[in-house]
């Protein structure tokens, strides 16, 4: 069984670094080493700041891939329009168990992220600087960065920055749920879409990006678009980071110059030298074979032009030994249980749609695999955030590259091979206790005494639904804090006494450790 990734795995680079520029010096750049490294940054104004994030065709690193300059230009008008200030998030909540690569920045090179942003922040004339993050270990590096140049949350500042902490959780990363977490509400999806450029943090115009995105504006604005555009290619200049996990000798940050073939990039990590196949953009993404590998270079084209997608930067290989439909489970009753319980498709939907594949790889056989695209065909595009998209986006990508496993467990009840668990999940109770995130319970039918009534399913259908044989099916997912009621319930409420809760392995609470102390100096930002 493959485990949680670390915070701050290997890092290496093809090429010229230049995000990870000094790693090979120190563990972490501390705003002496990272003046040292990169230099001194000068302001840019506004419009010739979006007119280099246009230059060097920035887009977002987290995933949407949007065009930095349109975003920051459309703040800036709102902001004008309304005649109030702006607010500039960076976004560092990385909930995706795969996804590494910001952990790595806000870890090892947070200067590299405040210049980015603090540049964002005066050219739009913002007066607060939010980092959002999600592990202690990227809290405790911001705090300290945030000190060294003598910058905090209290009144009377030119500047007020401050960090705001976030669960670990695949919903908790998406824009309008940070939004609210630092409106001091539930780090959830408030399940109406709006623009952030437009109505943001405390309703003011909000330039939210992730940490890489304003890492890769500090490089861009300290070098030029012309010295930035030498690495990659023409239309994607520059270097991305990647994550690389699943069925490699070494799960690795890299940073790579884009058009560098997939099959290299792959080979560094110890992938098998023909993978069954790779998940590109991370369990938002989609899934590619290996003679699509072959063809395919480090970039958003290219990786679309085969079916993939780059998403977050997550690359996870499997190889010919394991399940791919087993593997695709386990992801899939963990996007299940992410669910931000506020919408029907991703509270009804997506447990139906994990409970569907374990039918599938259970001997369902034709019906069991057809009523799984009808589940997964009426959760598209009805979701109330991004969460119920992504993750069928998964499930239909699942289905349809591994046609050959799909039809030996539909006609001939399996493939033959286990699942060795190699795509990583984090632990269980890896989350803080908040509202709608896993209770460390889960609920357990004692089979010999269910009778097959139903009123489980009725009360609780998020998590129990009836198979064709009149009893209960569970999907293998945690119960949600905000389920836990019903749940128990539920387990009140069977005639049979056949439901129980269960406390889950490892569930037990963990006490946040305490920050360090930093003592504060009156440096500055880095500009000269």
């Amino acid at each position: 069984m493959n485990a949680p990734l670390p915070d701050v795995p290997e890092v290496r680079v093809v090429g010229l670094p230049q995000l990870t520029q000094g790693f090979d010096l120190v563990e972490r750049l501390d705003l002496s080493m990272h003046l040292k490294v990169h230099g001194p940054l000068e302001p840019i104004a506004g419009e010739r700041l979006a007119q280099l994030a246009d230059g060097v065709s920035l887009r977002g690193r987290g995933g949407a891939g949007f065009p930095f300059a349109r975003k920051l230009r459309a703040v800036a008008e709102a902001a004008i329009r309304r005649g109030v200030r702006p607010v500039v998030v960076v976004n560092g909540s990385e909930g995706e168990p795969a996804c590494r690569k910001d952990t790595v920045l806000l870890n090892r090179a947070p200067h590299l992220i405040l210049d980015g942003a603090l540049l964002a922040a005066e050219a739009l004339g913002a007066r607060t600087l939010v980092v959002a993050v999600t592990r202690n270990s990227t809290e405790v590096s911001i705090r300290a960065a945030l000190a060294e140049r003598g910058l905090s949350d209290r009144r009377g500042q030119q500047l007020r920055a401050r960090v705001v902490r976030t669960p670990e959780r695949m919903v908790s990363g998406e824009a309008s749920a940070v939004i609210r977490a630092i409106g001091g509400g539930p780090a959830l999806p408030p399940g109406r879409r709006e623009r952030a450029s437009e109505s943001g943090v405390g309703g003011a115009p909000t330039l939210l990006s992730n940490a890489e995105t304003f890492a890769q504006l500090a490089v861009a604005a300290r070098i030029g678009a012309h010295r930035y555009a030498h690495a990659g290619l023409d239309g994607e200049p520059g270097t991305v980071l990647l994550t690389l996990s699943g069925a490699v000798a070494r799960p690795m940050v890299l940073e790579v110059p884009t058009g560098v073939p997939l099959r290299y990039v792959l080979q560094l990590a110890g992938a098998p030298p023909v993978p069954q196949g790779v998940l590109t953009g991370g369990y938002h993404g989609n899934w590619i074979d290996a003679a699509a590998v072959d063809g395919s270079v480090v970039s958003r084209a290219s990786l679309a032009a085969v079916g993939g997608s780059l998403g977050a930067g997550a690359i996870l290989p499997i190889g010919p030994e394991t399940c791919p439909l087993g593997e695709a489970q386990r992801v899939a009753n963990w996007l299940a249980a992410e669910t931000a319980g506020q919408c029907g498709p991703c509270r009804l939907g997506l447990p139906a749609a994990a409970g569907g594949l374990s039918d599938v790889l259970n001997g369902g056989g034709p019906a069991a695999l057809e009523a799984l695209r009808e589940v997964v065909q009426a959760v598209k595009g009805r979701g109330a955030c991004k969460h119920p998209d992504g993750s069928a986006r998964f499930f239909s990508s699942t289905l349809s590259a591994f046609t050959d496993d799909l039809a030996a467990h539909v006609l001939d009840g399996g493939c033959g091979r286990p699942t060795t668990g190699v795509l990583p999940l984090p632990s269980p109770g890896y989350q803080e206790a908040e509202e709608s995130i896993p209770s460390g319970e889960a609920l357990a039918v004692d089979w010999t005494l269910c009778q097959g009534h139903g009123l489980c399913a009725d009360i609780v259908p998020e998590l129990i639904r009836m198979g064709p044989d009149g009893f209960p099916v569970l999907a293998e997912a945690a119960v949600p804090t905000h389920l836990r009621g019903r749940a128990q319930r539920a387990v009140r409420r069977c005639p049979a006494l056949a439901l129980r809760l269960e406390q889950t392995a490892g569930a037990a609470p963990k006490e946040r450790p305490a920050l360090p102390v930093v003592t504060r100096k009156a440096l500055g930002s880095g500009r000269s």
